[in-house]
């Protein structure tokens, strides 16, 4: 079976949930959709509704983390820029900006609450 994404959906662990929806609002440069679920508190990422979408989630059962997974983030032809502003959000740049080939470009950044985030763009 080939699936047509390997991932159809993220969730980043957040413990203040204003402070990270505003940090991802800045460096993103978007606005996100707060909704209340039974379980948590989600702020999701704007998406074309057939696109890999994701969210802020504020949940008792999740915690933020340096180390494990890292989601990687679209930040097409605005790299610098999310770079940037991170920085000026005090985020800590975990992996510089790397050119890895024909993929592009990456980057880690260590976000508002503690979580490794990578960072993705075909072009610089």
């Amino acid at each position: 079976m080939t699936l047509k994404n390997a991932i159809n959906w993220f969730e980043i662990p957040v413990d203040d949930y204003e402070r990270a929806i505003a940090f991802y609002e800045n460096i993103m440069q978007c606005e996100l959709k707060r909704e209340v679920m039974d379980c948590c508190d989600m702020a999701v990422f704007p998406a074309d509704e057939i696109a890999v979408g994701g969210a802020l989630v504020k949940a008792d059962f999740l915690k933020p983390r340096d180390a494990g997974c890292v989601i990687y983030l679209n930040v097409e032809g605005m790299i610098d820029g999310v770079l940037q502003r991170a920085q000026e959000q005090a985020a800590e740049i975990l992996f510089p900006k790397t050119h890895i080939g024909e993929a592009g470009y990456i980057a880690h950044i260590a976000d508002s609450e503690g979580n490794r985030i990578g960072l993705h763009s075909m072009v610089s």
